[in-house]
């Protein structure tokens, strides 16, 4: 098991590490949509939707991997309405790759959010 940490990748804010890399697959812990530079969070679901994958993407690219590889998707959202929207800024951001997915409703996230994702990729490849 190796722990990926690099300065570029968002610094976890708790006792658990980013993303863990075992036999060719990456583990992504759930990300928020929290802006790196400027720690804001973006009011509409879309524009969270957008930033949460942008700071997968940023991970799994310090990682050694890509959206491409991306294997299985976790999507949290604070409220099944929000859900048309998501899956419109998803399927933008996935294109032609269709990983499998899960989407689970939850109450309230931390910090506010809308919407948290976590991830399972390939590395390496």
């Amino acid at each position: 098991m190796k722990i990926i940490d690099t300065p570029k990748m968002p610094k976890a804010n708790g006792h658990y590490s980013q993303c863990i890399e075992h036999n060719g697959l990456l583990y992504l812990s759930g990300q928020l949509p929290i802006d790196q530079k400027t720690k804001t969070i973006p009011l509409s679901i879309e524009e969270q939707t957008d930033l949460v994958l942008k700071n997968i993407e940023s991970v799994l690219t310090e990682a050694g991997s890509s959206k491409k590889q991306i294997l299985q998707v976790r999507v949290y959202i604070s409220n099944i309405e929000l859900w048309d929207k998501v899956n419109e800024r998803y399927s933008f951001f996935f294109q032609e790759h269709k990983p499998t997915r899960c989407i689970i409703p939850t109450r309230e996230l931390h910090f506010g959010c809308l919407i948290e994702i976590e991830i399972t990729a390939i590395v390496g490849q």
